[in-house]
């Protein structure tokens, strides 16, 4: 089942009443089930629905899911949380980037799986990726830094309070997140973008 918040249908709402009349919206998962998955969300005027999506009534609007992505969409939350700047928009989905390994897979497996499906998208936002270098006979993760991450002045907090802890909630068996990154070379250590 597809959640959308109140907060969200309020968000929405005031971006279609600047649409022309009956426009509504349309979801679906573009290369779902892989690192590369990602969702598209668009304005859907009279007609673009497909006879084959699903319409999830929420209110004052229809949200027509693609067939084709609903089983990707299952559990997913859209949500809008309000801020200082105006807010932010999450599609949160978990099942997107692929099934969950199951808690007796092996450990570099799930760690590989929270890095592709949670700690990359984050870090994505500021040019960054996240690669897994080695899981050691102690179980500390030993990760590498790329893109915007790497030469970050702030690395040290996005490690310790984003990739760390991310990495525990997912794998609790994991003791620490080592960095091996060197963040003073590279032909581009920060993100310009």
């Amino acid at each position: 089942m597809l959640t959308v918040t109140p907060s969200a249908r309020e968000y929405f709402q005031g971006l279609l009443d600047q649409q022309p009349d009956n426009t509504h919206l349309r979801l679906r998962v573009i290369h779902p089930g892989t690192p590369q998955a990602e969702v598209d969300l668009a304005y859907c005027p009279p007609g673009d629905e497909q006879p084959s999506d699903q319409a999830i009534d929420c209110g004052v609007f229809v949200l027509f899911v693609e067939a084709d992505s609903l089983s990707v969409l299952d559990g997913a939350m859209i949500d809008f949380e309000r801020n200082a700047t105006g807010g932010d928009l999450s599609i949160r989905a978990p099942g997107l980037k692929g099934e969950r390994p199951s808690k007796d897979a092996p450990i570099e497996e799930r760690i590989a799986w929270v890095l592709e499906a949670r700690i990359n998208p984050m870090v994505a936002s500021h040019g960054g990726v996240v690669h897994l270098v080695e899981v050691t006979p102690d179980h500390d993760v030993v990760l590498q830094f790329g893109g915007g991450c790497q030469g970050c002045g702030m690395i040290g907090v996005t490690l310790k309070q984003g990739v760390e802890t991310t990495i525990q909630q997912e794998v609790p068996e994991i003791r620490a997140v080592i960095d091996a990154t060197d963040h003073a070379s590279g032909e581009n250590p920060y993100y310009s973008g």
